[in-house]
């Protein structure tokens, strides 16, 4: 059995046994698909469903789709989807609250996730990373979170490095990619013939047992390590963070704030796709006999005008205040609350934009201007 220091190798024909042994073992298999013009992490069971075949071209404000002419299984980059729903429901019931009769007491019920097992396969650098952001936002502390906990206890992940990027990537600046080098079960970097493998905990050192996967070859090992550094190379975005924090906070009144205001939309879509994310409400869902209540949880955002709404005053009412609130938060707040920043660089926020917002070019137009008034 190889130890941890030496990377397997699975053949690409090989692959469906892969998704074979996870669902004998009781894993629900996601990975990623074509879906309405993008890739999606989706339910499959046969290495078919898969993407292969497709590799994605991303601009600020673009996404686009095409066949390349090769038989890589991973060849697309990123959809708008990440880790995040798989531990963090986008709508999930926390509560439920029940009536003895009319006029009479209630009992509260917690209401927690079954937690079946999902295996990930095809999560990038970036995407562990924010996995990882995540994981500090809703586990440690005075008060982890039961229902994220749940989920997250039942996730396998399958990270696979990236060999290619695209334009809206600066991975490189953020220390989160492209090679996949933590946080993983499995990891994998494919090739041409197949797939580098290696593993990160005992469940994935079990799987690859399982597989009965030889060592890989040094040929292997040098083609792998010259792709994933000709992905670095070639990343192009980048984001100045050494200071990044001061830099903000010092500027809260910069007229740049007030340009960008102009042309964001307010839509949300960057806080929806962005792996780490985590602004949410709580609301009741009233019976219609009033007998019983289910308090829900919902993803929100901070570019949605009630949520900075507090009896009767709204504390961000101009498009500028929130787009401010979101970047200085997820590049410097977070940095006090949570040591690290909110940021991976998977450039998502850049692509799935409505209006092409690249927040590393805002980020530097402020730098060159400091202090502008």
């Amino acid at each position: 059995m190889p130890d941890a220091s030496e990377p397997c190798w699975l053949e690409r024909t090989r692959l469906q046994r892969l998704l074979d042994v996870l669902l004998e073992r009781g894993f629900e298999v996601h990975g990623p698909v074509l879906r309405d013009g993008a890739t999606l992490f989706a339910p499959v069971q046969r290495v078919a469903e898969l993407a292969a075949g497709w590799r994605d071209e991303q601009t600020p404000g673009g996404y686009s789709l095409e066949p390349c002419g090769e038989a890589r299984t991973f060849g697309v980059v990123s959809g708008p989807g990440a880790l995040k729903p798989f531990v963090f429901a986008p709508h999930e019931p926390l509560l439920q609250v029940r009536m003895d009769g009319p006029g009479s007491s209630f009992e509260a019920e917690p209401v927690l996730p079954e937690g079946h097992k999902v295996a990930v396969l095809g999560a990038r650098a970036c995407d562990l990373a924010a996995l990882a952001v995540q994981d500090r936002i809703f586990l440690r502390g005075r008060f982890p979170d039961p229902h994220y906990a749940v989920r997250r206890r039942a996730l396998f992940t399958i990270g696979v490095s990236c060999t290619r990027s695209v334009s809206t990537c600066f991975c490189t600046s953020q220390g989160t990619g492209p090679e996949v080098t933590g946080g993983y079960d499995l990891a994998l970097t494919e090739l041409a013939e197949g797939f580098v493998v290696r593993f990160g905990s005992p469940e994935g050192e079990d799987l690859v047992g399982a597989l009965g996967l030889p060592i890989a070859s040094e040929e292997a090992l040098r083609r792998e390590r010259s792709d994933l550094d000709a992905c670095a190379e070639g990343i192009e975005r980048a984001l100045d963070s050494g200071d990044l924090r001061d830099l903000l906070y010092a500027n809260l009144g910069h007229p740049r704030w007030e340009e960008v205001g102009e042309r964001c939309l307010g839509c949300g879509n960057c806080t929806m796709v962005c792996p780490t994310c985590f602004c949410h409400d709580q609301r009741d869902e009233p019976a219609l006999d009033g007998a019983a209540s289910l308090r829900v949880r919902e993803w929100d955002s901070c570019f949605n005008p009630e949520h900075s709404q507090i009896h009767g005053i709204n504390f961000r009412a101009r498009v500028r205040d929130r787009y401010r609130q979101w970047l200085v938060h997820k590049l410097a707040g977070w940095v006090d609350q949570f040591d690290t920043s909110g940021c991976v660089g998977c450039g998502r926020c850049i692509t799935w934009c409505p209006v092409g917002i690249d927040l590393t070019e805002e980020v530097d137009a402020i730098r060159r201007t400091e202090g502008a008034s």
